[in-house]
């Protein structure tokens, strides 16, 4: 009687040079804000390198903090792209994965997902691997935190502005699952980290987030003018 294995995966995660990373918390001062950027990246890389469909996790990432603590839980790093845009060090990032692990789904997962838990994407991959190209909407509807595509499929990510309605035109299978809320639930703003650590945030960005939220952090001062 044969039995069926589930389909493994390569991961690819993109993280931004934290200098310029999360620009909509522009309210933070600017060390506050790459730490919490770098937090969110790490408890994200954790979470999907601790669950049990995911192989290889590759970070592509030109920053050195993130390449040295992603690197040190075990996760494989690579330069970002010299092409601009995400997308495009995405597929990068999936020719590399795929060269190296053949036979493997490929999934692309954003990286500020400080409240995803590895049985949320193991749920998510587990479904996506009966579709060609699937993908998640975040909790607003209108963007994506996970698209993926199965081996021998095309690899084509859309992500940036109304991602969620171009991953839907380009044929991608939307993903409609229950209790993925930290999957779903990425954090640009200082509203959606609360939302997040309603849900449950991973441990390197609980305490920051936890100060942040009680007002213990200040918000970044403007430059007093004298007249």
């Amino acid at each position: 009687m044969a039995i069926d294995t589930p389909l493994s995966w390569s991961v690819v995660v993109p993280v931004k040079v934290l200098a310029v990373a999360k620009s909509r918390l522009a309210e933070l001062p600017p060390a506050t804000r790459q730490r919490l950027a770098l937090a969110m990246a790490v408890d994200t890389v954790a979470a999907a390198l601790a669950c049990p469909l995911v192989g290889p996790v590759l970070v592509v990432s030109d920053d050195p903090a993130v390449r040295s603590q992603v690197a040190a839980l075990g996760a494989r790093v690579a330069a970002d792209s010299t092409d601009p845009g995400l997308n495009q060090a995405l597929i990068v990032g999936a020719e590399l994965v795929t060269a190296r692990w053949p036979g493997r789904g490929r999934a692309a997962l954003t990286a500020d997902l400080p409240a995803m838990r590895a049985s949320e994407l193991t749920t998510a991959l587990a479904a996506a691997s009966s579709a060609t190209q699937a993908f998640l909407a975040d909790a607003d509807g209108s963007g994506t935190t996970l698209y993926t595509a199965v081996p021998g499929a095309a690899f084509t990510p859309q992500f940036g502005q109304r991602s969620s309605a171009r991953h839907r035109a380009s044929g991608a299978r939307e993903l409609d699952l229950p209790g993925i809320a930290g999957l779903r639930r990425d954090v640009d703003t200082l509203a959606d980290l609360k939302d997040a650590a309603e849900i449950g945030l991973g441990p390197r960005s609980a305490a920051l987030a936890a100060a942040l939220l009680a007002g213990e952090m200040p918000a970044r001062q403007e430059p007093r003018h004298e007249h």
